[in-house]
């Protein structure tokens, strides 16, 4: 059983920050690429970024390129996730998500729960 745990969401005002945070047990994290993804209101889920199993690699959606940063801490089992100069239209449910090896090149096997974010105009 992989249990991922996002934290972090919260209320900002556009422009602002806020750091996401996914933990999960030792042996589900370290040899897995590991991505985040997002839900708005009557949209489906989207991908945001990825990162593979060392983080020597990262890929990310365009509408966030230049604002966010995906990255891992594999010693401490956690992934982050970074978010600058939010808008408004980054408003929604961001989920942490666990591929099946190595890299991100298929769909992620295990869901988070999910951590909402709300920006303000």
């Amino acid at each position: 059983q992989v249990h991922l745990v996002e934290s972090g969401g919260g209320l900002v005002q556009a422009g602002g920050s806020l750091r996401l945070s996914c933990g999960t047990s030792g042996r589900t994290f370290s040899g897995y690429a590991m991505g985040w993804f997002r839900q708005a209101p009557g949209k489906e889920r989207e991908f945001v970024a990825a990162i593979t199993w060392s983080g020597d690699l990262t890929n990310y959606a365009d509408s966030v390129k230049g604002r966010f940063t995906i990255s891992r801490d594999n010693a401490k089992n956690r992934m982050y996730l970074q978010m600058n100069s939010l808008k408004p239209e980054d408003t929604a449910v961001y989920y942490c998500a666990r591929y099946s090896d190595l890299y991100y090149n298929s769909d992620p096997v295990y869901w988070g729960q999910g951590t909402q974010v709300t920006v303000s105009s």
